[in-house]
């Protein structure tokens, strides 16, 4: 909503997510899932996808998501490969944060582990570009970046100087990034 200069047309509420039956939750998302977007009181939006793809419908620029043909799936791919990456790594934080540590399964923490790894190999080798402004797919990718340095102390970072120089570069076009980075 920052990058489209809709923040002060849409109230941010702060729940918790913990409680299992948070009705602020279940009622904008039976699913009990976060981000959930209400909009004239009583139509929920949610998934991240969706909430963008009705926020690029709200104002012009920057256009999120292309119209058509192949930067249309190029913007949808990335987004799906970085979407890939927080389910992954939401998943390892979960493994610790809701299961007893007798209980984690080494095997499985790897392979989520791999998911993410060969995610960022294949984008350092070739970080995607933007022509006038970033769209959904970097700016999901932004966020995925982001959740690593926010849960994952930002190991990633070591061995992807690439990646890294480009979320700078993210940072750079899009200030909001930084003004809507999580605080611990």
């Amino acid at each position: 909503m920052a990058m489209k200069g809709l923040d002060d047309r849409i109230e941010v509420t702060q729940v918790d997510t913990n409680p299992l039956e948070n009705p602020d939750i279940v009622r904008a998302n039976p699913l009990g899932k976060i981000p959930a977007l209400v909009v004239d009181g009583d139509t929920a939006v949610f998934d991240s996808h969706v909430i963008c793809e009705y926020l690029d419908n709200l104002a012009p620029a920057p256009v999120l998501f292309p119209k058509g043909g192949v930067e249309r799936v190029r913007t949808l791919t990335l987004g799906a490969l970085a979407d890939g990456i927080l389910d992954a790594a939401l998943l390892l934080v979960y493994e610790k944060r809701f299961r007893p540590e007798e209980r984690w399964h080494a095997p499985w923490q790897a392979r989520q582990q791999l998911k993410i790894d060969r995610s960022l190999d294949a984008l350092e080798q070739k970080p995607p570009v933007w022509k006038d402004a970033p769209d959904y797919g970097h700016l999901t990718l932004a966020v995925a970046l982001g959740y690593l340095d926010f849960r994952h102390e930002g190991s990633w970072r070591a061995g992807h100087p690439r990646l890294v120089a480009w979320l700078d570069q993210f940072a750079n076009a899009v200030p909001s990034f930084e003004t809507t980075r999580p605080q611990a």
